[in-house]
């Protein structure tokens, strides 16, 4: 499927801009396009950029890589529950909590990277399983309607966000 097609009911207004900025883009393809192309990108970077902060408070980019890897973790367990049409509205994550509580900024960065390979593998034989009915299951997650398909593409639009936001405040 390809993002175009994606029905704007199946996901909520807040992930517009990343749906929108992905572009049009085939979903299992682009798991994994842009899993090599952030990982490229982040071994580019240079090593003094990994625990910059560019304001007090901000997350530094071992943070964000750890970010990446929670949020895709739990996108995908919302991507599981309701393909598998379970009911049970899912509940939303203070995304703030999962940083603090992380200790990235002690891990390496290929170890980082390499925890980030493993999860996006895991998300791609993932979706890769899904029927076309079950990536067009609809469910409830942070109290708003979502297709599993979305997920996907919310997946994809989330990590070019922060890659994104890596080159205009980091870099």
């Amino acid at each position: 499927m390809e993002s175009n097609q994606l029905p704007v009911n199946e996901y909520a207004a807040f992930y517009s801009p990343y749906i929108n900025a992905i572009g049009n883009v085939v979903l299992i393809e682009e798991l994994e396009i842009c899993l090599h192309d952030f990982i490229k990108f982040v071994q580019n970077i240079p090593m003094d950029k990994f625990d910059f902060r560019y304001a007090e408070g901000k997350w530094t980019i071992k943070d964000i890589i750890q970010h990446l890897i929670d949020a895709e973790r739990i996108f995908s367990y919302r991507a599981l529950r309701i393909s598998r049409n379970d009911k049970t509205p899912l509940p939303g994550f203070e995304e703030n909590d999962y940083v603090d509580n992380t200790s990235a900024n002690a891990r390496s960065i290929q170890d980082l990277l390499t925890e980030f390979s493993a999860v996006r593998q895991s998300t791609l034989l993932l979706f890769k399983s899904f029927s076309e009915e079950q990536l067009k299951r609809m469910g409830v997650a942070s109290n708003v309607d979502v297709s599993v398909r979305a997920i996907g593409f919310i997946i994809i639009g989330h990590q070019k966000h922060h890659q994104k936001v890596f080159q205009e405040r980091y870099l």
